[in-house]
């Protein structure tokens, strides 16, 4: 049996933009609007991040303890989550994407939404995007009521993220030579991924994926 797989990966190749700073703006203006304020802060750990001060998990972590708090209760914070999951649906998806994820759909193939982002708001957008599976970057919870801003594992990033897909396709029991695999991405990060591919499509793509994708002989396709 030949399990079909499409992986997808999320900011910038399903949607317009990305949605990580979005998602810290939208819950903290709900949660605590002071948090407001302390935006420069992130500002300024980005350029941390350019000069190679801070890790990107670390920026990640640090980002979010700054404009949503170090704990917060699950309860608090998950009708935001999917207030802002209902919101990017509504307005960041780009329809050839929507397109192509009803294609391979309807081909047959398990969608599987492959993303650096959180977890946490990625399954709320998963979900109502018609996705099967979830790879994604998850939180250290202290238990199951708070949520830490702590990122468990690793980043789902780069060769990270190739790392974490071999690991969900052994927790399914799917043999690499039993499955054909369609990958998309926008961001040469992605490479790894679509290396692994047997087709792999570089979706919108910057100019790095772009050129490495004619040397590949990688699909480009362009969604509006």
């Amino acid at each position: 049996m030949t399990h079909r797989i499409a992986i997808y990966d999320m900011d910038r190749t399903v949607t317009f933009t990305g949605t990580y700073t979005g998602f810290l703006i939208h819950v903290a203006r709900r949660l605590a609007p002071w948090r407001l304020v302390l935006f420069p802060c992130v500002i300024l750990l980005m350029l941390a991040y350019v000069l190679k001060l801070i890790s990107r998990q670390r920026l990640k972590e640090l980002n979010q303890a700054l404009m949503i708090g170090y704990n917060v209760e699950r309860a608090r914070l998950m009708p935001h989550v999917e207030s802002y999951a209902a919101k990017v649906v509504a307005t960041n998806v780009r329809a050839g994407a929507l397109a192509q994820i009803a294609g391979d759909k309807a081909a047959g193939c398990t969608l599987v939404l492959a993303t650096a982002s959180y977890r946490l708001y990625v399954e709320p957008i998963a979900r109502r995007l018609g996705f099967d599976a979830v790879i994604a970057t998850d939180h250290l919870s202290q238990d199951l009521r708070y949520v830490r801003a702590r990122i468990a594992g690793e980043n789902c990033y780069d060769t990270g993220k190739l790392r974490m897909i071999k690991a969900w396709m052994a927790a399914e029991a799917i043999d690499r030579s039993m499955a054909h695999i369609r990958a998309y991405s926008d961001h040469v990060s992605d490479a790894p991924m679509l290396e692994f591919a047997d087709i792999a499509f570089a979706s919108n793509p910057h100019k790095p994926l772009a050129k490495l994708a004619a040397q590949r002989g990688w699909t480009r396709v362009d969604w509006n």
